[in-house]
């Protein structure tokens, strides 16, 4: 008897995102990714304790009216323009201090104001025994922005800030930051989904709203499970592996001295760009968030980095093809099987490697949400509700402009 049986096989890591096309928030939204996170459980490994999970999160557009809210109960002044940074500190007073006023320097050296920390209300009792002794101490800095600085703006600071803070801290082993941005923020840790939003309270409260939600149950494959490897990460959830990895890191770093941008004229503070020692996806946000950052927009860098299989299409647009072609001549592609969702807090795309081999499926309804996930089943919804479903394809890229139609996202070839 053969000990193989295909229908064992299991595919890795759960993905995927929710969003209301008109761009309306609501903690609706967040409370259904939750569940549809927690129905991908599945998806994930967990420890021989029964409790440590691989690593789960979730990634939305920061929630001003809960902000809004947490400020004026700490009697502090917010700006018109403000940010939050997630980070994850040690459980060591004195290092958590030092890796703080690191923090605090570089925030104000850019002449962003720090208004005050905050400590994020955390469960452990439902953790597992191995997550619960590596568990940092997650706290909130909240800052305002200078007068006049626009959202991109203030978000390209924050890029090369966030760089000069990683390089600065080297005594805190724990030391993490999850999200650093005045437009999306990031809750995750090494839990299994179905226990996140007990984990972290703040989740179950109705102030908690947002009109895109990226969610991730990890299936640990080249790393092991890390508090900071849990995903999403700054700007995108990863399913699969990308086995070109080694080679795309070693070509970022060997053309870093060509990276230039007039937005980012102290770029080089913000080298070395990719990390070398995180796993393949953490190394694939290094190169969204450097792309963002230096004003290219979400969708040319999600197709710069990963292309279809654009060479031999016979019916492509001789535009488009320039535009691939054009575009190769700068990044090699970073190959799957890979999935992969994505948002900058304005924009949310998915789209799979060139061959398609990782599945993903939507889901559009008449409330005007669309669900895109590894697999469908991921929350309730009536059969007379939908009014359009189907598999993104390999060459298929699913883009979500807020506010739109998914009329329109199909006409400009975005679906």
């Amino acid at each position: 008897m053969a000990l193989y049986n295909h229908h064992d096989e299991k595919d890795n890591c759960g993905f995927g995102l929710m969003a209301h096309m008109n761009g309306e928030v609501s903690h609706r939204l967040v409370r259904t990714a939750i569940t549809s996170l927690a129905r991908m459980a599945h998806r994930g490994g967990i420890g021989a304790d029964g409790k440590t999970g691989d690593g789960c999160g979730l990634l939305l557009q920061k929630p001003d009216t809960f902000f809004q809210s947490i400020v004026r109960e700490q009697g502090w002044s917010l700006g018109g323009r403000y940010g939050v940074g997630m980070v994850f500190l040690s459980r060591d007073p004195e290092k958590a201090a030092a890796a703080r006023q690191i923090v605090d320097q570089e925030l104000e050296f850019d002449m962003l104001t720090v208004l005050g920390w905050r400590e994020v209300p955390v469960e452990p009792s439902v953790l597992g025994e191995f997550a619960g002794k590596n568990m940092p101490k997650i706290v909130q800095v909240i800052f305002n922005g200078p007068f006049g600085w626009g959202s991109k703006e203030l978000e390209r600071r924050l890029y090369v800030v966030k760089r000069r803070i990683e390089k600065r801290v080297t005594e805190d082993e724990d030391f993490y930051i999850s999200s650093l941005s005045n437009l999306v923020i990031v809750y995750k840790g090494l839990c299994r989904p179905v226990d996140l939003p007990a984990f972290y309270p703040d989740l179950a409260d109705f102030r908690m709203q947002s009109a895109i939600c990226l969610f991730h149950q990890r299936f640990s494959t080249n790393t092991l499970p890390r508090w900071e490897l849990a995903q999403p990460f700054r700007y995108l959830a990863h399913n699969g592996e990308i086995n070109t990895i080694t080679g795309n890191r070693q070509w970022a770093r060997s053309r870093s001295y060509k990276f230039r941008s007039p937005l980012l004229p102290d770029m080089a503070d913000a080298a070395p760009f990719v990390n070398t020692t995180g796993s393949d996806s953490s190394a694939l946000d290094n190169m969204l968030e450097l792309f963002l950052a230096g004003g290219m927009d979400l969708f040319r860098a999600f197709r710069l980095l990963i292309p279809p299989a654009w060479q031999n299409h016979p019916n492509m647009d001789e535009d488009l093809r320039a535009f691939y072609d054009f575009n190769s001549m700068h990044m090699e592609p970073w190959d799957g099987p890979a999935g992969i969702v994505m948002s900058d807090g304005r924009f949310a795309a998915c789209g799979l490697d060139r061959n398609g081999l990782r599945p993903a499926r939507y889901v559009v309804t008449k409330d005007g949400l669309i669900t895109l996930a590894s697999e469908v089943g991921i929350w309730d919804y009536e059969p007379d509700e939908v009014i359009e479903k189907g598999r993104v394809g390999p060459v298929s890229y699913t883009h979500l402009t807020l506010p739109t139609t998914w009329s329109r996202c199909r006409s400009r070839g975005w679906a």
